[in-house]
């Protein structure tokens, strides 16, 4: 068995429940759940409301179910996590800031950091007391991540890290990012790359939020200008960021492409059939279409998270069932756009107060313009379905033997 499929493995103990188990831990669940996932994010707080919410969690012995416990987690099973995830369906999703922290950061540490990093960094990542972010993308690497230009050398016992990252999620809110860079220039650009865990409030790193459409902060720009970290902060092994790099992506589109219940779920299409049964457009039957397929494609979505869920439950790697998910939901964003025009109207271009519906639905209706480039696009999880799902020929790769040096990339055209 491979080292991914032990790691998976090895974070849970035996799944299996007894019927009363499984009622008395539901009990516990829902009872946790009825007295804080209130939904209050009090101002647009979420990052602050979803920590106090998760700190609650960990007091509770909810939170990282399946960690093992001198990490932080509780060292439950994964038929605990399945209940949880299906109650936690039933309330407000008061943590979905914290998918980069713990869907792509926190299982990346369990499975390629020493005993000292989890040790040091899980806990708090686990309990919410940090946030963690991902910082690969750079302004001449975005959907070839492997053209990346930071580097970082070793100096004496510490690494000092150069260079410029992108459209960071929650930077300018994190407390820590993994970071990924290039050690080894005269490797082809695929094999020279390491991976850092990183202190974003070191010095020589600068953070510049990203003003958004919707009016919002939500992603940055971040300068690495000869920042120095621990020798022992390098995560997983020298030069081989890529292959880390590329389970972090693993996680990330399963985060994404599944999200954070279980069960089949289909939430966007019960928010528009509530919409229209108040305005009186429920009985259209043009409307009524669209609103079945929006169902139909959440309803999709749900069951290939469910199946995507019951691979890992088997210790199999995470594979194209997180980009099939991913592509799911920045289809069903993009079909849902003329449908909320419609059905909300012109509340969606002004509304009378903060915090009204006219708001809640034109921030939705702007924000689902990300959900076809965050995470890759939709080209690339179009080309990792066709390659790994449905066996076509990959793209030819002209530069794949060449040593990163002689690219033409970037500032080294």
């Amino acid at each position: 068995m491979s080292r991914w499929h032990n790691d998976l493995m090895s974070t849970a103990t035996e799944d299996s429940l007894t019927p009363q188990e499984a009622e008395a831990f539901r009990a516990k669940v829902r009872d946790f759940l009825s007295k804080n996932a209130s939904g209050n994010m009090r101002d647009g707080n979420s990052v602050g409301v979803g920590r106090e919410f998760q700190l609650k969690l960990a007091e509770a012995g909810l939170a990282g179910l399946t960690y093992a416990k001198e990490y932080g987690g509780a060292g439950l099973s994964r038929a605990h996590e399945r209940i949880y995830r299906e109650e936690y369906g039933k309330f407000p999703d008061m943590t979905f800031e914290y998918v980069i922290s713990h869907g792509m950061c926190l299982p990346v540490l369990n499975q390629f950091g020493t005993e000292e990093q989890k040790r040091t960094f899980m806990p708090d990542n686990i309990s919410g007391r940090t946030i963690w972010c991902q910082m690969f993308s750079e302004p001449g690497a975005g959907s070839d991540v492997a053209s990346l230009q930071t580097k970082a050398e070793l100096d004496g016992d510490e690494w000092v890290i150069n260079g410029q990252k992108v459209w960071t999620t929650l930077a300018h809110v994190s407390d820590y990012g993994v970071v990924i860079a290039r050690t080894n220039p005269d490797a082809p650009k695929h094999a020279g790359i390491s991976m850092f865990i990183l202190d974003m409030k070191a010095k020589g790193v600068e953070i510049r939020p990203i003003h958004q459409i919707d009016g919002g902060k939500h992603f940055n720009e971040i300068f690495l200008t000869d920042v120095r970290i621990p020798k022992s902060w390098l995560l997983g092994e020298l030069n081989n960021g890529w292959n880390q790099a590329t389970a972090m992506l693993m996680f990330e589109r399963v985060a994404i492409g599944t999200g954070s219940s279980s069960g089949v779920t289909h939430t966007l299409a019960d928010g528009l059939i509530e919409v229209a049964k108040k305005n009186g457009k429920i009985s259209d039957p043009v409307v009524r279409q669209e609103l079945m397929r929006i169902y139909s494609e959440e309803t999709a979505k749900s069951l290939v998270a469910m199946r995507t869920r019951a691979e890992m439950k088997a210790g199999r790697v995470p594979g194209p069932g997180g980009s099939l998910g991913k592509l799911h939901g920045s289809r069903i964003s993009w079909m849902s756009r003329p449908l909320i025009s419609r059905l909300v109207g012109p509340d969606t271009d002004a509304w009378e107060a903060e915090g009204s519906r006219g708001e809640a639905w034109a921030r939705r209706l702007l924000n689902s313009f990300q959900s076809g480039i965050a995470g890759g696009t939709d080209e690339i999880q179009k080309n990792i379905i066709g390659d790994r799902v449905l066996g076509l020929p990959r793209e030819p790769m002209v530069d794949k033997d060449m040593p990163f040096k002689d690219l033409k990339v970037g500032t080294q055209r």
